[in-house]
């Protein structure tokens, strides 16, 4: 069976990378808007409603608009914008969340793809707070570096300019207001009752994230240890095919003593560690931004809707 699939917005980052998701599917037939129709709503109107599949590479308020075009209640919309990650009535594209979260997938005619950091975030925290040894009041920090893709094409062409200005050769700490727009998401589909304090950072590197969520050992269910943790996580994710939980206090890293920030590149893979001291932890999830961070874990949403297997086009 052939479906019908359309991308609105197909020239940003993440649409453009959905398309070369697609391009190699003998099952998808891409639906094209002419260059000169792309503002035209009475065509893109058309094209939503023809599509089994409609991906919403938009900005916020663009995607709203779009949403509100649909008419066919067969069309499933997977949008890829913040604009509706915490709407009732929209299906977190996250397949990975809890059990049934894929069942909710495959049923939602809208389905809102996570943001890369709340991804990486939610994974990491998630099942600590599910196996209770998370308080869901616990006071949470986090800490994301990322490659410069995740701003789009106008931070892409910044970081790609030569010779690069030497305030762009550093790592750079953004979202300092506190009200980073993943803020909602990762507080809604991790339990937690407050949001964590969330530094994201921005380097000179094209793609790659990670997000690190720092633990006192203390502040945890009494009696939580290390092992604890990472057993929580290795049961969550038993015989996921896009998730690692790596090894208690990985050697490997360890044995180097730096972190690959850019190890997942090119997969939809998320790798989560556990390191820890007697009395800290540290837990890191690494994805790649424009794979499970954005546009794979859009396909991989679509399969699951579909009721393809899952990793159908994805590594």
């Amino acid at each position: 069976m052939t479906y019908r699939v359309f991308v609105d917005g197909q020239e940003g980052t993440t649409g453009l990378r959905i398309h070369e998701y697609l391009a190699a599917r003998s099952d998808i037939e891409v639906l094209k808007i002419d260059a000169d129709k792309r503002k035209d709503s009475a065509e893109r109107a058309r094209l939503l409603n023809a599509a089994d599949v409609a991906f919403l590479c938009l900005p916020d308020a663009a995607s709203r608009e779009a949403a509100a075009m649909i008419s066919n209640p067969n069309t499933c919309l997977i949008d890829a914008s913040t604009a509706h990650r915490t709407v009732p009535g929209w299906t977190f594209g996250l397949p990975e969340l809890v059990k049934g979260q894929r069942a909710a997938i495959r049923a939602a005619k809208r389905i809102a793809n996570p943001g890369c950091h709340a991804s990486a975030f939610i994974l990491a925290v998630r099942p600590l707070v599910d196996a209770g040894l998370l308080p869901r009041e616990a006071a949470v920090s986090a800490t994301s570096i990322t490659g410069y893709s995740g701003g789009g094409k106008s931070m892409i062409a910044e970081y790609e300019q030569q010779p690069l200005p030497a305030h762009l050769q550093a790592p750079r700490p953004y979202g300092l207001g506190l009200k980073h727009k993943h803020l909602p998401e990762m507080m809604a589909h991790t339990g937690l009752a407050t949001p964590p304090v969330f530094m994201p950072i921005v380097s000179s590197f094209y793609k790659g994230l990670a997000v690190s969520v720092p633990l006192q050992l203390s502040q945890l269910k009494a009696g939580t240890t290390p092992e604890h943790l990472h057993a929580a996580l290795a049961a969550h994710y038993d015989g996921e095919r896009f998730i690692r939980v790596m090894p208690l206090r990985d050697a490997a890293t360890l044995e180097g003593g730096f972190f690959d920030v850019q190890a997942c590149n090119d997969t939809n893979r998320v790798d989560i560690f556990v390191f820890a001291s007697d009395t800290q932890a540290l837990v890191i999830a690494r994805l790649d931004n424009l794979g499970k961070g954005a546009s794979g874990a859009a396909v991989q949403s679509m399969n699951v809707h579909l009721g393809l297997e899952e990793s159908l086009g994805l590594v």
